[in-house]
């Protein structure tokens, strides 16, 4: 059960851990955090970024290209393994990636001058590789939904990871590609107890609102399913088998899992949340996330960040893969389709909302 107090800041961090490369570090007094973080606004600015795509060379990650329309996420998850990349624009992993938000406002046109380029090799593009592309404020500035009419007009595939089921307002879009072999969806999904939804993942949809999200997905011919991450030892394991039942009766085709890991400034945000909202449980996820992590709170080896190692690891990958095939679900989404890409002469860019 949670706290009063994340009732009231609709926060996942409770504070802003330093930044490991500034110099500098504010101490606020006793409490004085907590209190900025209970009435601190969401605010905006501009990313000039000329460059949209990001590649990466990891054998873990089923993508080599991926774009993000904004950077940081006021979804405030506890546990996301993104926090970090805020320390590179100065700001704090805690507080700061969920309340100070970039935003990508020219990420179609880059979108658009990437694909005609003749460099471009038609392939899939991921999105998101670090924060949710249907994230609130999306919801108002529509660039997700603007990069894949983009996507569709070049007839390029997509892979969408999304926890706001804010992205069946693009059905006509996701239909459209859907029919054409151009994208599928995974939706996350860690755990069906509203509650602690609630506390771990404040400001994204109910686990009800995701499992309808799929159901959506699913009747409109897009190809659906689940990603389970982070499972997280001691707090959320033991719901793996429900959450795939619940998925597959709402229509997810495939599923997959990523273990919690918890680099950089992540292990501060996330050990405070847990001494606030379940600090009976703390010392059993430390103790368990370190067995599977070789003594360790992250490993960065290719083949182990994802899935861990030693017998708990082997036992959540054996339940994992047991309840998945009861279920009849794939372990991967379907494949998409690169024969038609093109690139027309002049796109139609239809920013229809």
């Amino acid at each position: 059960m949670g706290s009063d107090k994340s009732r009231q800041t609709g926060r996942g961090a409770k504070s802003n851990p330093r930044n490991r490369f500034e110099g500098l570090e504010f101490v606020p007094e006793e409490g004085m955090e907590r209190e900025r973080g209970a009435a601190q606004k969401t605010r905006f600015y501009d990313d000039l970024s000329e460059t949209i795509i990001t590649y990466n060379s990891s054998p873990d990650i089923p993508f080599d290209a991926s774009l993000n329309p904004y950077r940081g996420c006021e979804h405030g998850c506890a546990y996301c393994y993104a926090r970090p990349t805020h320390e590179y624009l100065g700001f704090s992993a805690g507080l700061d990636f969920e309340s100070k938000i970039l935003v990508k406002r020219k990420a179609p046109e880059l979108l658009k001058q990437a694909l005609a380029a003749p460099k471009w090799k038609p392939q899939l593009v991921g999105m998101s590789g670090v924060t949710d592309p249907y994230q609130p404020v999306e919801r108002r500035l529509a660039l997700t939904r603007r990069c894949l009419q983009v996507l569709l007009d070049f007839r390029n595939p997509v892979g969408i990871v999304t926890k706001n089921r804010l992205l069946t307002r693009d059905l006509d879009l996701l239909g459209d590609m859907a029919r054409r072999q151009l994208c599928h969806v995974s939706i996350s999904l860690t755990t069906l107890d509203a509650e602690l939804a609630r506390v771990m993942e404040p400001r994204t949809s109910s686990p009800q609102g995701r499992l309808q999200a799929i159901a959506q997905l699913a009747e409109a011919g897009v190809p659906v399913g689940i990603l389970l991450a982070p499972v997280i030892p001691g707090l959320n394991d033991h719901e793996i088998p429900s959450i795939l039942k619940a998925a597959k009766e709402a229509g997810a085709s495939h599923a997959s899992y990523v273990l919690l890991r918890l680099p950089h400034g992540v292990k501060e945000v996330f050990f405070d949340w847990m001494d606030q909202e379940f600090p009976a449980r703390r010392n059993k996820v430390e103790s368990r996330l370190r067995e599977l992590r070789g003594g360790k709170l992250n490993r960065a080896e290719f083949g182990e960040r994802f899935s861990g190692q030693g017998i708990f690891a082997e036992q959540i990958r054996q339940l994992f893969s047991i309840s998945r095939k009861r279920e009849g679900m794939n372990s991967e989404p379907p494949a998409v389709n690169v024969r038609d890409f093109r690139r027309p002469a002049s796109p139609q860019l239809e920013w229809s909302f």
